[in-house]
């Protein structure tokens, strides 16, 4: 499992103060990605027991509210692994700590393809469900460099006005599609 790297207090890829871990490997090589080098399933860095240890602590300082994943391509069937690790890691503060921690996914693919792919067998679709699961927010959708614009305001943390920001547990809890409506947590 490699990862291209960690932002260990970001501001950027989510509400509030949070750690941004970066995946390595992307399928999609979007045109104007601002995240090339992480494109290359073999570059980066190998995941071990001392980032991971990392992590763990990075992710239990008070002020850390956020984690957000994305890369590459976390949702990627060889960066699915390492995505559900990390989720798992999280969802273990969040219950052992009784922490407060919001957890957003970025991701090339749509909440509707995610949600609604089936498969009569083993297949990556159910981890990729999973990992949306236990999110609280995806943004979703590859970026399209002729839909950038950097005054799009109801997505602020999107590259492209195609992209969404989606309420995971909130759409999972009224069976449809909701919108994060910007709110602080």
């Amino acid at each position: 499992m490699r990862y291209a790297g960690i932002d260990r207090c970001d501001i950027c890829n989510g509400n509030n103060v949070g750690v941004s871990v970066y995946v390595q490997g992307c399928y999609f090589h979007c045109e104007g990605c601002f995240n090339k080098e992480t494109w290359d399933f073999n570059g980066g860095y190998e995941w071990n027991s001392k980032i991971e240890s990392e992590l763990i602590q990075l992710l239990s300082k008070p002020y850390t509210k956020r984690l957000s994943i994305l890369g590459g391509e976390p949702l990627a069937a060889p960066n699915l692994p390492l995505t559900l690790e990390i989720l798992h890691i999280a969802t273990d503060i969040i219950l052992q700590k009784n922490k407060e921690l919001k957890i957003w996914l970025y991701t090339g693919f749509t909440f509707e393809d995610i949600i609604f792919s089936r498969s009569s067998d083993y297949s990556p679709d159910r981890d990729r469900a999973t990992a949306v699961f236990l999110s609280d927010y995806i943004v979703d959708g590859k970026f399209e460099i002729d839909k950038q614009d950097l005054t799009y305001s109801k997505v602020k943390f999107a590259g492209s006005t195609n992209q969404r920001i989606i309420d995971v547990q909130k759409s999972i809890r009224e069976e449809k599609t909701i919108l994060w409506n910007g709110e602080k947590e």
